[in-house]
């Protein structure tokens, strides 16, 4: 008998035509909020109107229209960056490699990286697709009539224990046992739901909240082992500063090499920042701010908005990395539209407030882009040779 609840066929109450809303991380971690996540339809952006045709509206049609814009600035990613790109290239390597028979061990993954570099919103990009293409290749339910599910995504808090990580899986198959038993009989409910619902990647996010050299986190990487071993899963797991806080040592500080297979078993990925240092890094930059540029509702915009009129800004207001650089897009479409600018400036980018780590590193590229020391804008005179 499946350990799962059903999925509801009924209307999702939370849904609503402007899409997903209201995804959070609780929500994809559950089953439920992950098949609302991977089979949602892309989002419409609102159609693009002139002045004389925002002055034509109503004010109720006007109302209606500016809500739209609102949650549609504040969804416009995952941009297929370079650096997302190649970690896709990566996981695809990985994942595909992992097909081996059931005595053999699988690889795993981490993703270790700064904050604000997009780890997350691009692997969970690269799981749905995973999701969506081993749904396509092998049906929604197994042989034995189980609900499939590729993917299962388990978020750590600050405080994870054993018992609470094999809760979290348990949760996300709804496994009416998640509430009583010890971390032993959680582990022995969870991996059967994987085993039934032929579970592929299992991705832990945010494992820098265990502590990995203390008791708790040996005995979470000595799990972590378990899973690998005698289950047909590719884990990756994401976090800040994996590789320092002992992920990949040989050994820990007592020298006993606890940590040693996990570290052979694991191939860390990371994500960089943008840099404007060389001609191809300021090209990337510069497509980067065009194919941000065209997803942008506003009455005023035009082509070079942001990647010739703002790119030096833009970079020193975010120091490359993208979570700030959206944020900042984000914030600043909010205000365009709400004080009626309804184009993208520095008069108006100046107004907005982004992360502290990016505001605190501002002067500095400031400085050096005022000096002529650096810069994001790209010489287009050889392409209009070339053309």
């Amino acid at each position: 008998m499946s350990p799962r609840a059903p999925i509801s066929s009924g209307e999702d109450p939370a849904a609503d035509e402007d899409g997903p809303a209201r995804l959070d991380n609780l929500t994809l971690s559950r089953k439920e909020g992950w098949l609302r996540f991977v089979e949602a339809p892309a989002r419409v952006a609102p159609e693009g109107l002139t002045r004389t045709q925002l002055g034509g509206l109503s004010d109720p049609a006007r109302a209606d229209y500016d809500r739209r814009r609102r949650v549609w600035h504040a969804n416009l990613g995952p941009i297929r960056t370079p650096q997302l790109a190649e970690l896709h290239e990566d996981l695809w390597d990985i994942v595909d490699s992992n097909a081996q028979d059931g005595d053999k061990a699988k690889g795993a993954v981490a993703i270790d990286a700064f904050p604000g570099l997009g780890k997350t919103t691009s692997v969970l990009a690269f799981a749905k697709q995973f999701h969506l293409r081993e749904i396509g290749e092998n049906g929604a339910r197994t042989a034995d009539g189980h609900e499939r599910w590729p993917v299962c995504r388990v978020g750590l808090t600050g405080n994870t224990g054993l018992k609470d990580f094999n809760r979290a899986m348990l949760e996300f198959f709804a496994h009416p046992g998640n509430t009583r038993g010890t971390a032993s009989q959680f582990a022995t409910r969870a991996l059967d739901c994987m085993t039934s619902c032929q579970v592929r990647l299992l991705i832990i996010d945010d494992l820098h909240f265990l502590r990995l050299r203390h008791t708790t986190g040996v005995e979470i990487s000595n799990h972590f082992k378990y899973i690998a071993n005698e289950f047909p899963v590719t884990l990756v797991f994401i976090g800040v500063g994996l590789a320092r806080r002992g992920l990949f040592d040989e050994a820990d500080a007592t020298g006993d090499p606890v940590l040693a297979q996990t570290g052979r078993r694991t191939t860390a990925l990371g994500m960089a920042p943008f840099r404007i240092d060389t001609d191809e890094r300021r090209r990337d930059w510069r497509r980067m701010l065009l194919a941000i540029e065209k997803r942008l509702v506003l009455a005023d915009t035009h082509p070079g908005m942001l990647a010739d009129d703002l790119a030096d800004y833009l970079f020193a207001r975010s120091t490359g990395h993208i979570g700030s650089l959206m944020t900042l897009i984000n914030r600043g479409c909010q205000r365009a539209v709400r004080t009626g600018a309804e184009r993208l400036e520095r008069a108006v980018l100046d107004r907005v407030k982004n992360d502290a780590a990016a505001e605190m590193a501002r002067r500095e590229l400031e400085a050096a882009l005022t000096a002529g020391r650096l810069t994001g804008r790209v010489d287009r005179r050889p392409e209009r040779r070339a053309g």
